[in-house]
């Protein structure tokens, strides 16, 4: 995992206690290169990613850039692919995995039905993910056709429109975001628009940490 902390009411420890649920140990990556040890990448939810990276401007509901986290996780994702060792992208990892695939991003989503409650700030907004009914690393992790309630913390998106033409959507909201995305060119990279690693998706989120230490260890 990169090394950046948490933002307010967000929980590092969170990944790394559902990681060692799984049976695997964190490795906090604080330099440039990703570690020869290193058997899979996961990155975590946190600020927006800069729209400079998608080639738009920030707009007004966007949080103020943050040029080094950008750079450090843009750097290790790439790294990440080009060695093909799994990848496991929450919230905003899921939007950075498909900004960095040639996707862009939706800057504000109108409404309150995907951000957390105002009023507790740790409190998660819920919905519905309906998962495709093909064979996709997701369905196999659930089952195909489920229906997955999820905790919802984000005001930026992935639509159809704007999804990396590498990534194939396996997960959408009823309101028609991509809440699940995988690549096509990988051998296990997924994105998830909401927090698994969060006490209030467990256990039923642990499987989804198992496939993902399952598939860094099959590397070997």
């Amino acid at each position: 995992m990169p090394h950046w902390p948490a933002p307010t009411f967000e929980r590092t420890r969170h990944y790394h206690e559902a990681l060692r649920q799984a049976g695997a140990e964190p490795l906090v990556v604080d330099g440039p290169q990703l570690p020869d040890e290193a058997a899979g990448l996961v990155l975590p939810g946190g600020v927006d990613v800069d729209p400079q990276r998608y080639g738009e401007t920030v707009g007004p509901e966007t949080q103020p850039p943050h040029e080094a986290r950008d750079d450090h996780e843009f750097g290790l994702l790439a790294q990440a692919l080009e060695r093909d060792i799994p990848v496991l992208a929450v919230c905003r990892g899921h939007q950075l995995l498909n900004v960095a695939l040639g996707g862009s991003l939706i800057q504000h989503i109108e409404g309150d039905g995907h951000r957390h409650a105002e009023s507790g700030g740790a409190l998660s907004g819920w919905h519905e993910v309906s998962l495709s009914e093909d064979g996709s690393l997701l369905a196999n992790v659930y089952g195909k056709g489920r229906e997955l309630r999820v905790n919802s913390r984000h005001h930026q998106g992935v639509t159809s429109d704007t999804l990396s033409p590498q990534l194939k959507a396996v997960g959408y909201s009823p309101d028609g975001l991509v809440e699940a995305a995988e690549s096509g060119s990988h051998r296990w990279v997924v994105g998830v628009q909401w927090h698994p690693e969060r006490p209030e998706m467990r256990p039923a989120a642990d499987r989804l940490f198992e496939a993902f230490v399952e598939a860094c260890r099959a590397r070997d």
